[in-house]
């Protein structure tokens, strides 16, 4: 059975075919990346909707995975789920302590200053080696680091808000 939305938290993407057998390469979400691999079922946005593939196996491979997915015996079929996003049962993941939050909850937030001014939603974020950035697109794209208590005030998943002390101009 397939998950809605409301129940699902993307943690990843397929990125590309991997051989010719049916591997697809992943890029992870997970820290570290390879915790993806320990979800047996994943749920694959494809069109028409989400649906449930298993794992069969996977690997680090490089900055991403390979996965072999059941009912994806070669190339073709690989190539069919590039782009696919990669959901998890929210009741599956592990409960983060009080102020911590999974990248795929953070997507979609609206931004804004300590003013109350828009700058946009939040459309992902790029892992760099000193702290994560969310990439905020609104009448621009913004680069705004992820630092809890210093540039990040406050995040409010009900209201599906993110803000920040951050000036407009940057």
């Amino acid at each position: 059975m397939g998950g809605d939305a409301t129940d699902l938290l993307v943690m990843g993407r397929v990125s590309g075919v991997f051989g010719i057998r049916g591997w697809v390469k992943v890029w992870s979400n997970s820290d570290p990346r390879e915790n993806l691999l320990e979800y047996p079922v994943w749920q694959l946005r494809l069109t028409g909707g989400w649906r449930p593939v298993r794992v069969l196996e996977g690997k680090v491979h490089g900055k991403a995975l390979v996965v072999r997915l059941e009912g994806c015996e070669d190339r073709e079929a690989a190539r069919a789920l590039i782009d696919a996003d990669i959901a998890i049962r929210r009741e599956e993941l592990p409960l983060l302590p009080q102020g911590e939050y999974y990248w795929g909850e953070l997507e979609g937030l609206r931004v804004e200053t300590l003013e109350g001014r828009a700058l946009g939603v939040v459309d992902h974020l790029i892992e760099t080696g000193a702290n994560d950035v969310l990439v905020v697109r609104g009448e621009r794209e913004r680069l705004i680091p992820y630092l809890p208590g210093d540039v990040v005030r406050e995040v409010d998943l009900e209201q599906g808000t993110l803000r920040v002390d951050w000036d407009p101009e940057f």
